[in-house]
């Protein structure tokens, strides 16, 4: 066959960062993404979250105090938002572990799986922003 004649093979390219917009990822990816950036949220903030515990300790002034830091609204969505890292990298640890065991890795269980942790991190959220809140 001559070169002429040969059909194109297609190109297969890595997606650029503004291309990722208009991609369409399944569930499980998302869910994968979210549980590294999670962990690395929970990562970045963990000395913050230790200097506020050791300095809670240190005497019952200082613990007013934080807890008085921590009534303000905005104070109330990063602990929040802490939380949910937390819950959701908790619940797709688990999902990880399970699959690196072998169990369910083929693509409807993999939906499953990650619709629930999905499911099971947001309603364990907003279980967390209720009492959080004041609602009970």
């Amino acid at each position: 066959m001559s070169e002429a004649a040969k059909p194109q093979r297609p190109q297969f390219r890595n997606i650029h960062l503004t291309q990722i917009a208009g991609y369409r990822m399944p569930l499980a990816a998302l869910v994968s993404i979210m549980h590294r950036i999670s962990g690395l949220f929970l990562f970045l903030m963990l000395p913050f979250i230790l200097y506020l515990l050791d300095n809670s300790l240190l005497s019952e002034g200082t613990f007013e105090y934080l807890k008085g830091f921590a009534s303000n609204w905005f104070v109330k969505l990063i602990i929040l938002a802490l939380s949910w890292a937390y819950l959701h990298h908790f619940c797709a640890g688990i999902r990880h572990l399970i699959m690196d065991n072998h169990i369910g890795l083929d693509k409807d269980s993999a939906r499953k799986s990650s619709t629930g942790v999905l499911v099971v991190s947001i309603t364990l959220m907003i279980v967390v922003a209720l009492k959080l809140f004041g609602a009970f």
